[in-house]
């Protein structure tokens, strides 16, 4: 589904993405690991085509889209949470859910306002709340389900748990596993590698934007893996 070869990414004169590369067939999980600096979220908003790539390719269903637009690899069939959720303070719950929905690239209407809202029923009590009002693991929850309207076929998270509380936490890994139990192809990034690992088929390990380790995740040799990773 989405290929990624040897992808190089600057800053200006910072060179940070040095010769990445991996695949990701439909239907599977692929955990994104590493250290604070390391390169993962630059990795995300190259192939969102936020950031351009100055070398390399990425291809998705064969078809080359580096550089293509974030609004252009939305409408492919790419769901992205970012880093610090993103949603609209100033419109209600339900708005912003709303406003996203749209059918898939290939027509599907799978993740419907009522599926999302049963997948999580706190959103469900809030939907006249404005994203302000909602404390952190509600903006997260929000984050995902709007990104669930738009009916991806590749569901990105980036740093989704980060600063929740443990309950909350749990709560979205939960979701995570029931998104990938649904055949939703998914990308995650988390500072957690063994939640990581428990919800992904494969996951590779960046350092100064190489990768450094990659493989099948319960592969993964554990002592090297929390050495890299300094935990």
């Amino acid at each position: 589904m989405l290929v990624v070869e040897e992808l190089h990414t600057h800053y200006g004169s910072s060179h940070v993405l040095r010769g990445v590369s991996f695949t990701l067939d439909a239907g599977t999980a692929l955990g994104l690991l590493g250290r604070n600096g390391m390169g993962k979220t630059t990795l995300i908003r190259s192939i969102m085509g936020y950031v351009p790539a100055t070398q390399g390719r990425i291809a998705w269903q064969g078809q080359a889209v580096a550089g293509w637009p974030p609004e252009r690899m939305a409408r492919l069939g790419i769901g992205y949470v970012p880093e610090g959720r993103g949603i609209f303070p100033n419109l209600s719950v339900r708005e912003n859910l709303v406003m996203s929905a749209r059918p898939g690239p290939d027509g599907a209407r799978d993740w419907t306002f009522e599926r999302v809202l049963d997948t999580f029923p706190r959103l469900a009590e809030r939907l006249g709340h404005g994203g302000q009002q909602l404390s952190g693991g509600e903006q997260q929850m929000l984050a995902i389900g709007r990104a669930l309207m738009t009916n991806p076929r590749l569901l990105i998270l980036d740093e989704a748990t980060e600063g929740l509380a443990p309950l909350i936490v749990a709560e979205i890994w939960r979701v995570v596993g029931a998104i990938r139990a649904t055949g939703m192809a998914t990308l995650v990034v988390d500072r957690n590698y063994r939640a990581v690992l428990a919800h992904a088929d494969r996951a590779l390990v960046l350092e100064k934007g190489q990768v450094v380790m990659a493989g099948a995740a319960e592969a993964l040799d554990a002592a090297e893996l929390g050495q890299r990773l300094g935990v």
